[in-house]
């Protein structure tokens, strides 16, 4: 039984470390595709990669490139999207990402917000939900290391220093935990899309009998609310709500 066991665990890894070499001949192919104008081919080559499991905002970015020189504006922004979630802070995702909304139809202005929330939105968005998972747990060793001071030192001013230290890296550890959390929440709970069709008719309610409130384009991010059957309920960045088909847009 252990030789089973120790032969299905070099399996394992051996399967994972021939994941990992064909996901890296992938990779170099797409790059190869990409710099030689075969862009069709290159977003294949990172579909294959995508497909087993893998993902990173170097591929998502990638791939929003190819679809950038085909001219597929949707596409693009949808995985220049993606890439963001992921490294939310990268400036060639943002140019990118910029450059791709610039040249749609729509032009909407965001709700504008007060300086507190701006200021508080930029502090939270400076890492993704496993950035700040990994700076509460580089936090949480550091408390650990602060706490073995403690009890170990015989030194009185140095027993108080190191609590107080402890104290406060144990507060951030929290804090930064926190934030991971509630990153992770919403990135689960708040979905959020791209239109993908030319034109699309916002409607007041799920029903295409309904009254028309705004039309959207193509390239548009949308932020979902709510859904019912084949509709959902949707927000724009300046505000305005209200339902259209599932069938015109993608999930980011």
């Amino acid at each position: 039984m252990k030789q089973f066991t120790v032969i299905l665990f070099i399996f394992g890894f051996t399967l994972i470390g021939f994941s990992q070499t064909a996901n890296e001949t992938l990779l170099i192919k797409a790059e190869q595709q990409y710099n030689e104008g075969l862009y069709h081919e290159a977003i294949i080559s990172y579909n294959l990669i995508l497909e087993t499991g893998f993902e990173s905002a170097e591929i998502y970015y990638n791939k929003g490139n190819s679809y950038f020189k085909l001219n597929d504006l949707p596409s693009a922004i949808l995985f220049y999207e993606k890439a963001k979630k992921l490294k939310p802070n990268d400036e060639d995702i943002q140019y990118n990402l910029n450059v791709a909304n610039s040249r749609i139809i729509d032009n909407i202005e965001n709700v504008p917000d007060i300086f507190l929330k701006t200021w508080w939105n930029n502090f939270y968005n400076m890492f993704s939900a496993n950035g700040w998972a990994k700076i509460s747990i580089g936090l949480f060793i550091l408390f650990l290391f602060f706490s073995t001071i403690y009890f170990l030192s015989g030194i009185r001013f140095i027993k108080k220093l190191f609590f107080i230290i402890g104290v406060i890296s144990l507060f951030i550890t929290m804090f930064s935990f926190a934030l991971s959390y509630q990153k992770y929440h919403y990135s689960v709970a708040q979905k959020e899309a791209i239109i993908f069709q030319p034109t699309v008719t916002v409607k007041s309610s799920p029903n295409k009998n309904s009254v028309d409130l705004f039309v959207i384009h193509e390239g548009t991010k949308i932020y979902i609310s709510d859904e019912l059957d084949s509709w959902y309920e949707i927000r724009i960045a300046d505000g305005s709500v209200g339902w259209l088909p599932k069938s015109s847009t993608q999930i980011i």
